[in-house]
């Protein structure tokens, strides 16, 4: 399995799309859409699209939805 790790084992800090559809669980194909809506963190290098995986570490954050705490009668 890969683990982001360059040569001299130094994490990388931008991943490929593969990479962080694999890191978010999200197709390729539901990534390129949401970089096309502007749904999600992404830096463009060139024509390529990479993702930093600080960005999308908050980004997840963001994203989760938090339970309504239970009311008491």
């Amino acid at each position: 399995m890969n683990n982001m790790k360059g040569v001299s084992g130094i994490e990388r800090r931008l991943l490929t799309i593969q990479e962080t559809a694999q890191y978010t669980g999200l197709s390729v194909h539901t990534l390129y859409t949401m970089v096309s809506q502007r749904r999600i963190p992404y830096v463009k290098m060139g024509r390529l699209v990479k993702f930093d995986r600080t960005m999308l570490d908050q980004w997840i954050k963001q994203q989760t939805v938090m339970p309504m705490l239970a009311r008491g009668d």
